[in-house]
């Protein structure tokens, strides 16, 4: 088995391949405190919970935008699995292009779902992923990153509101019924929520302005809160809520790693 980790600013989504299968995933909050010995105690008991044994990974690979967590995590692996996971970013040898100024500097997730859009759906994509910052990634049909947009992500958002307003209250972030709130967490909700997804569909409409050639990218949403975003969004197609792990999937295969 094969297992796939994307480890973001705030959140580590787990996934384990049974060859082309995802037969399990989880998501963890994204701790640096967290010492190699509790890692690898909690790897162990979401394995076991899924019923399989450490001894059933046979490989693994991570994509990471958060140096701070990975080296313990990534050792936490090598206890619990006794394989040393295979770390991909921009620098690895992947059937794409990054055709942007800086190369070095791109985020392997965004590696990473450009490798999975150009093998999931061959056409030209823009994929919303919607993390701790909201980035869309534009990707050709046959594999070139072209660039993007970094914006605040929405969880970022609510969280800086509330954090610098004193009497604004932390809400959850559940889409009001109107735009127009009665009560003060139903403004917060609107304004973060319809604001997010107003802020989505207008910066994909300017994308596609620029788009080369002059085609149509199909808009596909991922991360943890596209379902919900998605819903809200009038320009997003189709959400793959499991991008990432599907790319490193493919990364795995590429790269010759044996599951």
């Amino acid at each position: 088995m094969l297992l796939a980790i994307d480890v973001g600013n705030t959140e580590i989504t787990l996934g384990l391949f049974a060859g082309d299968r995802l037969g399990a995933h989880w998501r963890v909050t994204t701790a640096p405190n967290r010492t190699p010995d509790e890692w690898a105690t909690l790897l162990t008991s979401f394995l076991s919970y899924a019923g399989h044994s450490t001894h059933e990974v046979r490989a693994a690979i991570a994509a990471s935008v958060a140096p701070a967590v990975t080296e313990a995590l990534l050792e936490g692996v090598r206890v619990a699995v006794g394989v040393q996971a295979t770390e991909v970013g921009p620098a690895s040898r992947l059937p794409i292009v990054l055709d942007v100024d800086d190369p070095l500097t791109v985020g392997a997730d965004r590696v990473i779902n450009t490798l999975a859009a150009a093998e999931l759906y061959r056409r030209d994509t823009i994929v919303v992923d919607f993390g701790t910052a909201t980035t869309f990634d534009c990707i050709t049909a046959d594999g070139r990153f072209l660039g993007g947009v970094i914006a605040p992500g929405l969880r970022t958002a609510a969280e800086q509101l509330t954090r610098r307003a004193a009497k604004l209250p932390a809400t959850e972030l559940t889409p009001p019924a109107h735009a127009i709130g009665r009560r003060t967490e139903d403004c917060i909700r609107a304004g973060v929520l319809f604001g997010t997804a107003d802020a989505v569909d207008g910066i994909v409409h300017r994308i596609k302005g620029e788009w080369p050639g002059g085609r149509e990218p199909y808009v596909v949403a991922t991360g943890g809160l596209a379902a919900k975003m998605a819903a809200l969004c009038r320009t997003i197609e189709h959400v793959e809520p499991n991008l990432t792990l599907l790319g490193l999937k493919a990364a795995a295969a590429h790269l010759a790693l044996s599951w």
